[in-house]
């Protein structure tokens, strides 16, 4: 085996036996739920939300119908889940959720308004807000559809 050959077995085997370890440390990193502070504090905030929604006299007229214990509920789970909690959101997708409702995009974007408002209430740090917020964000594709 030539020294080059040799270097890169090393490296090789350096590689796949430092791989486990270095998924392990990557894996101990708290999830965005457990950074969020978990069910408690989400539901907290997912109560300022909805309350910023109902007097939110942009967009309020949407939520004019809604089972607002329900949406609570459904919201929480939905948060949970996608922060990386147990939580199992059930509730339909956004596109037939949201079907036929006529959401535009300033009336997605007031209601992303109130979510930070929400967040900022509880002084949620800004990497987790922005995290949160790159996760539920692609759903718009789906809510709005009047541009």
């Amino acid at each position: 085996m030539t020294r080059t050959s040799t270097m890169l077995a090393v490296a090789l085997f350096a590689t796949v036996v430092s791989a486990p370890v270095l998924s392990m440390a990557a894996d101990t990193k708290p999830s965005l739920y457990e950074r969020l502070g978990g069910t408690g504090p989400i539901t907290a905030v997912v109560g300022k939300f909805v309350a910023n929604v109902a007097a939110d006299k942009r967009i309020n007229g949407y939520f004019a119908k809604a089972d607002i214990p329900n949406l609570k509920r459904q919201l929480v789970d939905q948060v949970c889940q996608a922060s990386g909690g147990p939580c199992t959101y059930t509730g339909k997708d956004m596109k037939t959720t949201h079907q036929g409702m006529k959401i535009t995009t300033a009336a997605f974007n007031a209601l992303v308004e109130d979510l930070v408002a929400a967040l900022d209430t509880f002084n949620v740090p800004e990497q987790e807000k922005s995290e949160l917020l790159s996760v539920l964000g692609p759903m718009n594709k789906d809510i709005v559809e009047v541009p």
